[in-house]
């Protein structure tokens, strides 16, 4: 294969018809030149020069290497100039994943702030729950994902992911803004006659509100289920029952945001990702995330 260096020493050569101005042009000794040009023709199987005293003539080779490898020096400086910018996170792709409030609360300064830092750079998003987009991260599909766990309903993550903490979303009890409930909290006991709406059964969200319902001493009674919190809120701030929400999904009219008495209990939303991952927009995306997480304002 052709050396690059040597290419471009040739075209000195050939444009200036000297070894010793190619050297001073180029910041070599004219001995490391000659070398060059040796080890060039052996690459090549050809002579490059006719060789006089004062002066080398390039032959038809050269003249023909020099008039083709300037396209390809150029395209080796525009791959090496954009390689580059991808090492140093200008460009390249940064590929997330994210569930519903997340995106909505979360993501938007976030990824406002990771364009304004790398202009160059293209983001991907997908949208789902920890168990549909954690196998993307794992198998390289995903660069970093956000994802939730409950303190209620504690789960096993792949030992293969590094875990970073963003925030903590206090466990709120939405209750129609004209509920007879007075003071920022509630006995969940006092609720337990109240129809309910929840997240699928299946959820961790689900299974915390059993649990915290079966310590307060009652069944919660489920009237409609739905896995978007923006759902839930509506219908309670409609009145039709009340309903356990996140911190980051308490937003909007028509409700009020009650702490359970006695209860700490959070949701924690978790960037997730491979630790030897070397897409360099990863850490840019972390100090983002943190960052945004930080400014949030929850109840």
């Amino acid at each position: 294969m052709l050396n690059p260096i040597h290419l471009r020493t040739l075209r000195e050569c050939v444009r200036t018809g000297s070894f010793a101005e190619a050297a001073r042009g180029l910041g070599y000794t004219a001995s490391a030149v000659s070398q060059q040009m040796m080890l060039l023709e052996r690459a090549v199987g050809a002579a490059l020069f006719e060789r006089s005293a004062r002066s080398v003539r390039p032959t038809a080779v050269a003249q023909l290497l020099a008039e083709r490898s300037q396209d390809v020096l150029g395209a080796l400086a525009k791959l090496e100039s954009e390689a580059r910018a991808m090492a140093l996170g200008e460009h390249g792709t940064l590929r997330l994943a994210s569930f519903a409030t997340a995106s909505a609360r979360v993501l938007p300064p976030a990824l406002a702030e990771i364009v304004a830092r790398c202009p160059g750079a293209e983001v991907e998003l997908d949208e789902g729950e920890p168990d549909e987009v954690l196998g993307g991260v794992v198998d390289g599909a995903v660069d970093l994902a956000l994802v939730f766990e409950y303190d209620l309903d504690p789960r096993e993550w792949p030992i293969s992911l590094h875990r970073t903490e963003l925030l903590a979303e206090p466990l709120t009890i939405a209750v129609p803004s004209a509920h007879a409930a007075e003071g920022p909290e509630v006995e969940l006991a006092e609720l337990a006659d109240e129809p309910w709406m929840c997240t699928r059964e299946d959820t961790a969200g689900a299974r915390s509100l059993g649990r915290l319902a079966h310590a307060a001493g009652f069944t919660p009674r489920i009237i409609f289920r739905s896995n978007d919190y923006t759902v839930l809120r509506d219908l309670v701030a409609r009145g039709l029952g009340v309903a356990m929400l996140p911190g980051l999904a308490v937003s909007g009219e028509g409700i009020r945001a009650l702490r359970p008495a006695g209860v700490t209990a959070s949701r924690r939303v978790l960037a997730v990702h491979r630790p030897h991952n070397g897409n360099p927009l990863l850490p840019v995306a972390l100090d983002c995330l943190r960052i945004a997480a930080s400014t949030l304002l929850l109840v």
